[in-house]
């Protein structure tokens, strides 16, 4: 079974840093469910079924915390003290949010006029300026350890991950 004091990071042999190989962290992954996964304690007692089930459960929980980038990005933080996201300092710089406003707004418009290639551009904008942030991410993070510094950042990651979601159904009601 697995060390439940162990973090995310130690739980899958990964250094403890932002910039993450996924293909590590996959590895990593299958090889954690396969030693701790359910079916392999069919025939255990209670004790270890619930143990697996558990474990498998952290497993999983972990995964998904490393492969998204906003959530490692915000565990990360949580582990140096910083949270990134407090419910009562949710500020964004106003030059970003307009920024967002403005492509909300043209992908509406592109939207209204069944416009898919426009949607698309204003998706890889977006996507672009995330991949932007997250490059900013790991030098603040990794190489200099800026965590109080990073919670901006992190925000805008977030507000940006969402839009690009957002955006995507958008989309996706054109194809419909």
């Amino acid at each position: 079974m697995i060390d439940f004091s162990r973090n995310y990071f130690e739980l899958f042999g990964l250094p403890q840093r932002f910039g993450c190989d996924p293909a590590l962290l996959e590895d990593a992954y299958r090889r954690l469910q396969t030693e701790v996964h359910p079916d392999r304690y069919a025939s255990a007692s209670e004790q270890q079924k619930r143990m697996a089930l558990q474990s498998s459960a952290r497993v999983n929980e972990a995964y998904r915390a490393l492969k998204d980038p906003v959530a490692r990005a915000q565990y990360l933080l949580s582990l140096n003290g910083v949270d990134a996201l407090t419910e009562t300092d949710t500020k964004l710089p106003p030059e970003f949010l307009e920024r967002q406003l403005e492509r909300r707004e043209a992908a509406a418009e592109a939207i209204a006029g069944h416009d898919s290639e426009s949607v698309a551009r204003i998706i890889a904008d977006v996507r672009n300026e995330a991949s932007d942030l997250i490059g900013a991410l790991v030098h603040a993070l990794d190489d200099e350890g800026a965590f109080g510094a990073a919670r901006m950042p992190v925000r805008e990651l977030k507000f940006l991950a969402k839009l690009a979601d957002d955006l995507d159904a958008m989309q996706s009601s054109l194809d419909d």
